[in-house]
């Protein structure tokens, strides 16, 4: 059993920093798609045990495309072989032999103690048979008064918005309504996952620990669930193509993968990264991923090397957004910096940043305006609190207010020229602001936690917002 508790996050940076500088990155193996013909292997989990000893990342150069390389042999369909069970990997058992290697007691207790910490914070329990079981990860309907999940109850709800002076959750009726409440289990409280996306075909997509529920607006239920192969790994990013049935989800362990929802099958697993993939963006059949690393990976997915260019920023990515033309690619870290980047993700040369802009806090909150091509819009975290909009064309900011609050999400409204953003403690509201005055229109109320994610349909008549304590709305937008 190993000893996580000895491993630093420093030391753990450091391990991968020395070995991407001795080596060249290397493409992982697709799966098969419909729209690529290429490999047929169903790769497992077990491929990146082995693919550990070789990083996957870029050298220093802010961008630099891989040579092309032939597949490892591990990779191949001949010797591409299935992963151990869980409980074939980590066996518990008592060691029965007579010999000098007998663990002390003492010492595999505290192994099994750290082990067990660390599966808690992953979201994954283990029975008293050692076998790892997920936790529960559903969404369902609110039943108004008679709910009983997590306390739900409307009366007492109502009641402490009145206390407060607050008004209730319905806006004026010439706003957003909400059409819908909804319950949710298993949303991961990380302000730097993105769990949220909504596609043109009214399926909305929700990371919940180890799996990814798809939601039909139409019919109000889960019509399907994505479950990752391992129980230790959960979901920390989604995000659909925008023409066809393929969502790319990330993963807490690394891992890139592309589902077809029409199939109901994992088609694709690309490897690379060696942290959490918070943040997923596509353009056309180029699929950009960010890691807790600070590298960006640019993935063509028609290809079996996939790994077609990275980027770089010295601290984690929270978000990444193409723009509407598909011309430059947005990305935001952890320690504020925003970069605009050139649309060119296979160039083989050095490339920099085309503008850099530096916030106070993580940029995590960042949409692109749909109807003013180089326009975006950041919201500020919990010590700033600004909306700030930028004219990415020149890297000036030509708007800003301050909202006093953590503003976790944000969305533009192409319908009514407005801006509404999801905020956090100590209100936990959603507000309508009107653009390019940035004048507030209306606060809305109803979430008990920050509003973590907020996914416009395609329509661009609805709001579907996901709070951190697991109550989610679907607004109605009338004009």
């Amino acid at each position: 059993i190993p000893d996580i508790g000895r491993i630093t996050y420093s030391r753990f940076k450091k391990s991968i920093t020395r070995r991407r500088t001795s080596q060249d990155p290397v493409a992982s193996s697709p799966v098969s798609a419909r729209w690529h013909n290429g490999c047929e292997t169903d790769l497992e989990c077990s491929i990146l045990d082995q693919t550990i000893n070789a990083s996957l990342s870029s050298s220093g150069d802010p961008w630099k495309t891989p040579e092309r390389k032939a597949l490892l042999p591990y990779l191949s369909e001949a010797s591409c072989v299935r992963s151990l069970d869980l409980e074939q990997k980590f066996p518990i058992r008592e060691d029965t032999s007579a010999g000098t290697h007998k663990q002390k007691p003492k010492r595999k207790l505290q192994d099994k103690t750290k082990l067990l910490q660390h599966q808690r914070c992953l979201g994954v329990l283990e029975d008293k048979h050692c076998f790892y079981i997920r936790q529960d990860a559903s969404i369902q309907i609110c039943k108004e008064e008679s709910c009983t999940w997590g306390g739900c109850l409307q009366v007492k709800k109502r009641a402490i918005y009145d206390q407060e002076g607050l008004t209730d959750i319905a806006s004026p009726p010439e706003l957003l309504q909400p059409e819908a409440k909804l319950h949710i289990s298993g949303l991961q409280n990380d302000y730097y996952l993105n769990l949220l996306d909504w596609n043109k075909d009214n399926l909305i997509a929700i990371g919940l620990r180890s799996t990814a529920q798809i939601w039909s607006d139409e019919s109000n239920t889960v019509t399907q669930t994505l479950n990752l192969q391992s129980p230790l790994a959960y979901v920390s990013s989604v995000s659909w193509i925008k023409a066809g049935a393929c969502l790319a989800v990330g993963t807490s362990n690394g891992e890139v993968q592309l589902w077809d929802i029409e199939t109901q099958k994992r088609v694709r697993n690309m490897l690379g990264h060696m942290s959490v993939v918070g943040a997923l963006s596509w353009s056309q059949h180029i699929l950009s991923s960010g890691s807790r690393l600070g590298h960006i990976h640019h993935h063509d997915v028609r290809i079996d090397q996939h790994h077609v260019g990275t980027l770089h920023h010295e601290q984690s990515i929270c978000s990444l957004k193409w723009s509407p033309s598909e011309k430059h690619l947005a990305s935001g870290s952890s320690d504020g910096r925003l970069n605009i980047w050139s649309s060119d993700p296979g160039a083989s040369r050095v490339s920099a940043s085309l503008h850099s802009m530096q916030h106070d806090t993580a940029v995590k909150a960042m949409n692109w305006c749909p109807w003013l091509e180089e326009t975006l819009g950041v919201g500020g975290g919990m010590t700033d609190g600004h909306i700030r909009i930028w004219d990415t064309s020149t890297g000036k900011n030509i708007h800003s207010t301050n909202t006093n609050s953590q503003i976790c999400s944000i969305l533009w409204l192409p319908q009514t020229k407005q801006l509404v953003t999801g905020h956090g403690p100590h209100k936990n509201q959603m507000t309508v602001w009107q653009y390019p005055s940035l004048s507030k229109v209306t606060d809305l109320y109803g979430h008990q936690g920050r509003i973590l994610h907020l996914a416009l349909s395609p329509d661009q008549m609805r709001i579907f917002s996901a709070a951190a304590n697991g109550t989610s709305y679907i607004w109605k937008y009338s004009l």
